[in-house]
C-alpha cells in the first residue's frame, strides 16, 4: 500500500517562466517567485532562493532555455555563440556544485545536432524536462537503494537539506524517509540546523513535517550529545561534489559528523546521483571550496550578532575524506571501499 504524503516541489517549468519555490522566505511563508530572465536566475541560485546541487542544475538547464527563446538572430552559429556565453554566465554562480555544470554542459550538448534556430530552441526545452524528469527516478531509486540499509523506526541524523526542495522529488539524503513515510516505514529523524543560514531548520524540518516524518530539530553543536544519548544508528548526507577516491564536498559542517559518527561507530552515508561525482579530480583537496559574505555569520535575519568589522572565516562547504564514509548510496546502487575502484566502475557500465 502507498501512503500519499504532501512532499513539496521546488522548480517548475511554465512555458514562458520559471516558477520557483523562494528557499529563502521558509520556513514563514510558502512563496513562489517568477523567472522570466537569465538574471533573474543568475541570482535565484547566487541568492541561496534555490539550492541543493540537482535542483541548482535544473533551475540552470530551465534558465538556459528561457534566455536561448529570447536569441533574436537566425543563424545557428550566432545563436550557439550566445548559448555558450549565457552558459558560462549561469557558471558562475555557484562554483562547488557540479550539477550547475554537468546540467550546462548537457544542455549545450542537446543542441549540437540541431539544423535550424527553432530547432535548438525546442530542443533546448525538452532537454531541461528530460533533466527534471531524469533527476526524480534517480532520486526515488537512491531512495530504495537507502532503505536497504536502514531499519523501521531506527533514529537517524542529516545536515543541511538534501531533499525533495534540493532535486526535482523526493531528494537524496532524505529520500529514505519520504519514500518510507509511501511505504509505512517510519524513522525518527534528527536535523541538524546547519549553521549558518539554517538550511536545517528553515528547510529540513519545514520539508519533512510536510511529508509527515518524525523529525527533531538539533543545533549543530549538539550533534555529539545526541549521538550519545538518542540511540543514532545511522548519519546520512548529501554531496555537492565527489571526486574520484570517494571524498566529498557537502555542506559545512559534513565533515565534522563524519568524525563523530566514526568515534560513535556509527555508519556515515552519503546519497547522491552520479551528476554529483567529478571523476576528473583525484582528490578532495583539489575541490575548489565557496566563501560567502560574512553577514551570513555575523547577523541572523538582519539583526547582529557579532562586533561590527570582527574577521570572519565563512567556507560554505568542507571535505570529508573517504576513509571516514561508510558508503555512497547512488542510483545504480550503494558503493562501499575502496571507492575508488567502486566509483569507476560505475562509470565503466
Amino acid at each position: 500500500m502507498t501512503i500519499q504524503t504532501a512532499i513539496p516541489v521546488s522548480v517548475e517549468w511554465k512555458d514562458d517562466h520559471i516558477r520557483l519555490l523562494n528557499q529563502q522566505a521558509l520556513p514563514e511563508s510558502t512563496e513562489y517567485i517568477e523567472l522570466t530572465t537569465i538574471q533573474d536566475v543568475y541570482d535565484s541560485i547566487v541568492t541561496l532562493k534555490v539550492r541543493g546541487a540537482p535542483a541548482i542544475g535544473i533551475t540552470a538547464a530551465f534558465g538556459l532555455a528561457l534566455a536561448a527563446q529570447g536569441y533574436e538572430t537566425s543563424e545557428l552559429a550566432e545563436w550557439r555563440a550566445q548559448l555558450k556565453k549565457d552558459r558560462d554566465y549561469l557558471a558562475e554562480s555557484r562554483p562547488t556544485a557540479v550539477n550547475l555544470f554537468w546540467a550546462l554542459d548537457r544542455m549545450v550538448q542537446s543542441v549540437e545536432c540541431a539544423q535550424t534556430v527553432n530547432e535548438a530552441k525546442t530542443e533546448l526545452i525538452h532537454e531541461a524536462i528530460r533533466i527534471q524528469a531524469e533527476d526524480e527516478a534517480i532520486c526515488r531509486q537512491i531512495g530504495e537503494h537507502a532503505l536497504s540499509l536502514l531499519k523501521n523506526g531506527e533514529a537517524v541524523m542529516t545536515i543541511c537539506n538534501a531533499g525533495s526542495i534540493a532535486t526535482a522529488r523526493y531528494g537524496t539524503a532524505l529520500a529514505p524517509f519520504h519514500i518510507g513515510k509511501e511505504k509505512g516505514i517510519d524513522f525518527k529523524v534528527y536535523a541538524c540546523e546547519t549553521r549558518p543560514v539554517l538550511q536545517g531548520s528553515r528547510l529540513t524540518a519545514w520539508e519533512l513535517m510536510q511529508s509527515g516524518v518524525d523529525v527533531t530539530l538539533i543545533t549543530d553543536n549538539m550533534a555529539a550529545h545526541t549521538m550519545k544519548t538518542k540511540d543514532i544508528k545511522a548519519v546520512i548526507v548529501g554531496a555537492d561534489r565527489i571526486v574520484a577516491n570517494g571524498d566529498t564536498a557537502n555542506k559545512i559542517g559534513t565533515f565534522g559528523l563524519a568524525v563523530l559518527a566514526k568515534e560513535f561507530n556509527i555508519p556515515f552515508y552519503v546519497a547522491a546521483p552520479l551528476s554529483t561525482f567529478d571523476v576528473t579530480i583525484e582528490s578532495g583537496e583539489e575541490i575548489p571550496i565557496e566563501e560567502r559574505a560574512p553577514e551570513e555569520v555575523t547577523e541572523i535575519q538582519g539583526v547582529k550578532t557579532a562586533p561590527e568589522n570582527v574577521q570572519v572565516f565563512n567556507p560554505a562547504f568542507d571535505v570529508t575524506p573517504n576513509e571516514y564514509i561508510t558508503a555512497i548510496i547512488t542510483e545504480k546502487g550503494v558503493v562501499q571501499a575502496p571507492f575508488a575502484e567502486g566509483i569507476q566502475m560505475l562509470f565503466s557500465e
